[in-house]
């Protein structure tokens, strides 16, 4: 069997569509459609019902689905084992960050990168969920959490100090009056709240007139005095225009940050050149006095 195939048939029926099955695998809708109709025609079932834009599993499709994946999971070990393997300095590493990373801290790591590496293509997915390293949606990922599995490589880099920052001007004003504060930033509206109430503040969902959870929109709102943002203390310090919010010195919250690569890449010398270069660059970052 075709090994793309069943990956197509496998993640079309996670997804739930064709179209996010091929966002998902990087490809046109119509080439993942032809290769599930291909497996289809191979098999000589029909493995999705098809009403417009929906789909479902027909019997035959809940019946193999799961050795479908076994079969899709076994070729994706064993890509990642062979990838483990090589010795070269060039080719493709894909990098998994948040937002955050990808604009305010991993642009100058890659930039010195590129000038130590030139042989080797990085590709960036900037996502605030975790990428799947197991099925190679990236061959690094850095995360605020440890993995819980026994096969990743995992550094812990620094803490993540987050403070509360806002434009001098409109951090001044809060100085006689926080009650006028807007809080922009995430959808956890209740979680804030409970947060900052053990720092004096009395809020309620009037303090939080606009809400994103991408953060460089944050960050762009609150450049136009629209409110105050939670931020990392090290991005804040690299924006010379942010400012701590009075009775806010100390940071809110430390969340870890770790770096994160499948244990079969050990032996991958481009992964571990990348792997060692980011480490190195934001551990520096965020523990700037080691």
């Amino acid at each position: 069997m075709d090994w793309n195939k069943a990956r197509a048939f496998v993640v079309t029926a996670e997804e739930g569509s064709f179209s996010a099955a091929a966002r998902k695998l990087s490809m046109t809708q119509p080439t993942l459609s032809r290769q599930v109709m291909s497996l289809e025609a191979d098999l000589a079932v029909t493995l999705f019902e098809r009403n417009g834009q929906m789909i479902e599993l027909t019997q035959a499709g809940l019946e193999l689905l799961e050795p479908a994946r076994k079969m899709y999971e076994a070729a994706q070990a064993f890509t990642m084992v062979a990838s483990g393997q090589s010795q070269s300095l060039e080719g493709q590493v894909v990098v998994s960050v948040c937002e955050m990373d990808a604009v305010y801290r991993l642009p100058s790591i890659l930039d010195e990168l590129r000038q130590h590496e030139p042989g080797i293509r990085v590709e960036v997915v900037v996502t605030n969920g975790v990428s799947d390293l197991k099925r190679r949606e990236a061959d690094i990922a850095i995360r605020s959490f440890r993995p819980t599995e026994y096969d990743f490589i995992a550094k812990k880099l620094g803490e993540e100090h987050i403070g509360l920052y806002g434009t001098k001007r409109y951090v001044e004003a809060l100085v006689d009056n926080y009650k006028q504060v807007q809080i922009l930033g995430f959808n956890q509206i209740d979680r804030i709240i409970t947060l900052l109430s053990h720092h004096g503040w009395e809020l309620d969902e009037s303090h939080f007139g606009l809400v994103t959870n991408y953060q460089p929109m944050q960050i762009a709102l609150c450049e136009k005095d629209l409110g105050v943002l939670f931020m990392p203390e090290d991005v804040a310090n690299s924006l010379p225009h942010f400012h701590k919010v009075p009775g806010f010195e100390q940071p809110l919250m430390e969340l870890p940050v770790w770096l994160v690569s499948p244990h079969e890449l050990r032996n991958n010398r481009k992964v571990k050149r990348v792997f060692d270069f980011i480490a190195s660059r934001l551990n520096k970052r965020l523990e700037p006095n080691i």
